[in-house]
């Protein structure tokens, strides 16, 4: 592409969209554009953002009047589904916009969502099979409506080349952050993270998300154990009391609460410890010993490691970036 094309990248204003993110999202690559034009970056193209507007199902959607106000559109280079307070719509309801972004994509569109956008996104069929991320508290609805899309909301961003996901509300940012990266250079993305005050890409969900396990799956059996470990800390996770409790074979109790969960037993038990970990590192200032034996772990070094695997922070890490309990 000739570096004197205007790129634009276009956000669509589908029913329910979010107003604060559209509106955060055109300041922040307004911001980039300017960042780059007062540097004078010759090697980089001007940034020009739209705004598409979708409610009537009949139409196509189209720019609105406001879209790209000082200067003509142009090469669009990516569409953003922004994130949505409302229900994530239906796939009926995400049908023709589905459609249309199918066919920008065919044209070499780049297409990305944020939170419930990725309802959309998945609509069009073109993650099937694919990684993709939403807010946290949608992981199980996407998955179930989208069996094979492969839901990873460990992750705040998956870049997939042609398919970039943005997972919470105000993921918005990191996606912005990332398509400027991607149109107009990492010097330019850095100079406008420290413009705003905001960490460039590199965050994850997986921070900020907390456990929330199935209760609603119909077993009884695998719900005592449940509710067993939930009262007592999941101190003991031996696989004959679990069995004990839920009142089955050993081997009848993992087939049956690894459906019913989604997890085997030692998963969704350090999930818990972890999750009771995250609060004692936040809000005291118990010694980060004390806390793995506080949540049934005698070797602090395996409890360092599965709480880094789960949550991708040291227990350090976390304490010093969540921590709100003064020594």
């Amino acid at each position: 592409m000739n570096k004197t094309t205007p790129v634009e990248i276009g956000i669509i204003l589908y029913s329910g969209a979010q107003q604060s993110a559209v509106l955060g999202l055109t300041d922040l690559f307004n911001m980039a554009n300017r960042i780059a034009i007062n540097d004078h970056r010759s090697n980089v193209p001007a940034l020009r953002i739209s705004h598409w507007q979708t409610q009537d199902p009949d139409v196509p959607p189209h720019r609105t009047p406001d879209s790209c106000p000082e200067a003509p559109p142009g090469q669009l280079m990516a569409l953003i589904l922004p994130p949505s307070l409302n229900t994530p719509m239906s796939v009926q309801e995400a049908a023709h916009l589905a459609h249309w972004l199918r066919e920008r994509h065919a044209e070499g569109i780049i297409l990305s969502s944020v939170c419930a956008g990725a309802f959309v996104l998945a609509a069009t069929g073109l993650t099937d099979n694919r990684r993709m991320t939403t807010h946290w508290t949608h992981a199980d609805a996407l998955q179930q409506r989208f069996p094979s899309v492969q839901v990873d909301t460990d992750r705040l961003i998956i870049d997939d080349g042609d398919i970039i996901t943005a997972g919470g509300l105000m993921s918005w940012l990191d996606l912005g952050l990332q398509l400027v990266d991607r149109l107009l250079g990492s010097a330019v993305m850095l100079e406008t993270a420290r413009m705003l005050l905001v960490d460039p890409p590199g965050r994850e969900q997986r921070y900020y998300s907390v456990f929330s396990p199935c209760l609603t799956h119909g077993d009884a059996a695998v719900l005592r154990v449940q509710h067993w470990l939930q009262a007592s800390g999941a101190k003991d996770v031996a696989l004959s009391t679990l069995a004990a409790q839920a009142r089955l074979e050993q081997r009848t109790l993992l087939r049956r609460f690894q459906k019913a969960t989604g997890m085997t037993t030692t998963e969704y038990c350090q999930r818990l410890r972890v999750n009771r970990a995250r609060e004692l590192l936040q809000f005291s200032t118990t010694t980060i010993e004390r806390v793995a034996w506080e949540v049934g772990y005698s070797d602090t070094g395996a409890f360092r490691k599965v709480f880094m695997r789960i949550v991708g922070l040291t227990p350090s890490e976390y304490r010093r970036r969540f921590g709100s309990a003064t020594t």
